[in-house]
């Protein structure tokens, strides 16, 4: 369902209740582990989790790894980090 080496590739589906019916048909959330190796980052005016992530990985597309770090930072919504100014996010390593 998913590609090879996809975040999601071990995620498992939702499973039909007592009567067979699928009550979601999609993916349940997938684990999270603890993050290893990571940098305190304070937010500053500007910071965009895109941005975080282009700098410290040098692609703006692992933005998702700065949440995984970050379990208070939730959604997509929070990619401008305004309300966050003066806190500390953890940036964690990839993962080799």
């Amino acid at each position: 369902m998913f590609l090879k080496g996809s975040r999601y590739e071990n995620a498992s589906l939702f499973y039909p209740d007592e009567d067979g019916e699928v009550v979601f048909d999609g993916v349940r959330a997938r684990e999270i582990g603890k993050a290893t190796g990571v940098i305190e980052h304070i937010i500053r005016e500007g910071d965009r989790l895109d941005l975080l992530a282009r700098h410290y990985y040098n692609n703006d597309r692992h933005w998702w790894r700065i949440i995984d770090a970050n379990p208070e930072i939730m959604f997509a919504t929070d990619l401008l980090l305004d309300d966050w100014l003066g806190q500390t996010i953890l940036i964690p390593k990839i993962r080799e």
